[in-house]
């Protein structure tokens, strides 16, 4: 069987997807859909339940190199460099990536982080507090991780609004994103001459000069390296936080419970990384033979998407999955994934969304949405769930 009624990617679909991936889960567990999500792809098989969606990510069948599994499309010679990027790769490519920038996103250097994106945070809501509005997600979602992440690579600043470009349009359909890329391409070819000439701090040199046990990583590793950190590195987390404030907005006793007990912030995030799925969808996955999921064949070759939004809301694993509450116990979420892939900037994420929520509830009391629910924007783009824009008042 296959669904092909509706388009995973509209506007209209990412406002709430959440009563489709319910019919699934209870009709339909693993699905054939209609999807353009990448060259030579026209369907996906969506697999929902949250016991199923785990094995998936932990299953070594479904690959994430798709050369593993099927013939790979044609693509022009300078985005081939890009298919070298760990989050495309199985092992052992993978865990050796892995393992060369690992330690700048252990928890405890994440901690060190802690005063600067206060103090960004800080910053950007002194800029807009007088005006008594804001887009949170351009004004404040958005620049927080982004100028982190910029930070964290050693990229110049001046670059920051051209980095955001580049991510933005990269994640589009891949011949509308073409353009960015090549631009993309050229400036960090050109940037790891520089480095190497006249290191500076930050992740971007370590790279540029890493060895490990006698590794270093190739242009093309560095070149792949580089804008996966810096899409992964800030496009989940501009959502976590636009997103999770909608959240609170719409369910306002949760945000007035955290407002008065601000140490909530910890478990307060994990529930918003559940309720509203940064992440809609795991990455890429092909399966490497014949494989069984939930009854339901999924055939070589395939394209596997395991729905973390459907997961997340899954009634056999949450109580009352479809309610925010901030102090929910055992709450065993899949948004930053499972198994190898897990997400590296996991501490990093939740350091920031912490840090983010906490500060807007503090500093402005009086915060409201600027405009109706159902006017509000979200991103048309495959895997990640977002806005578009947030306006609010305070």
């Amino acid at each position: 069987m296959s669904d092909s009624s509706v388009n995973l990617v509209s506007r209209e679909f990412k406002a709430d997807p959440f009563p489709f991936y319910a019919r699934l889960r209870a009709e339909q567990p693993v699905c054939r859909v209609d999807i353009g999500l990448a060259p030579g792809i026209r369907e996906a098989w969506l697999v929902t339940r949250y016991d199923d969606v785990v094995m998936v990510l932990k299953d070594p069948r479904f690959a994430k190199n798709r050369e593993n599994a099927a013939k790979k499309p044609w693509l022009p010679d300078f985005v081939k460099p890009l298919e070298r990027n760990m989050l495309d790769l199985d092992e052992p490519d993978h865990c050796r990536l892995r393992t060369l920038v690992h330690k700048a996103f252990t928890p405890a250097m994440v901690e060190k982080l802690q005063p600067r994106i206060q103090g960004i945070a800080d910053h950007l809501l002194d800029a807009v507090e007088a005006k008594g509005s804001m887009d949170l997600v351009q004004d404040y979602a958005l620049p927080l991780p982004l100028t982190v992440i910029v930070e964290l690579l050693g990229i110049p600043s001046e670059d920051l609004d051209r980095f955001h470009g580049w991510s933005k349009a990269a994640l589009r359909p891949p011949t509308r994103a073409m353009p960015s890329i090549w631009a993309w391409m050229r400036y960090l070819r050109l940037l790891f001459r520089d480095l190497r000439v006249t290191p500076r701090e930050g992740l971007m040199t370590a790279l540029v000069q890493v060895e490990e046990s006698g590794d270093r990583l190739s242009e093309e590793e560095l070149l792949a390296m580089a804008v996966l950190l810096i899409i992964a590195g800030h496009e989940t987390t501009v959502n976590l936080i636009a997103s999770g404030t909608l959240a609170l907005l719409e369910h306002p006793a949760e945000m007035n419970r955290l407002r008065g007990n601000p140490e909530l912030i910890g478990s307060a995030v994990e529930e918003l990384l559940r309720f509203v799925n940064p992440l809609e969808t795991a990455t890429m996955r092909f399966a490497l033979e014949d494989a069984t999921v939930g009854g339901t064949t999924i055939p070589r070759g395939a394209l596997v998407l395991a729905v973390l939004a459907s997961a997340n809301r899954d009634e056999k694993q949450f109580d009352h999955p479809d309610e925010l509450d901030l102090t929910r116990q055992n709450n065993r979420h899949v948004a930053f994934g499972q198994g190898a892939h897990f997400c590296l900037g996991a501490p990093l994420a939740r350091l920031e969304g912490q840090i983010a929520i906490n500060t807007v509830l503090r500093r402005l009391p009086k915060l409201q949405l600027a405009v109706p629910v159902k006017s509000l924007k979200w991103r048309a783009t495959p895997v990640l769930r977002g806005l578009e824009a947030l306006p609010v008042k305070f």
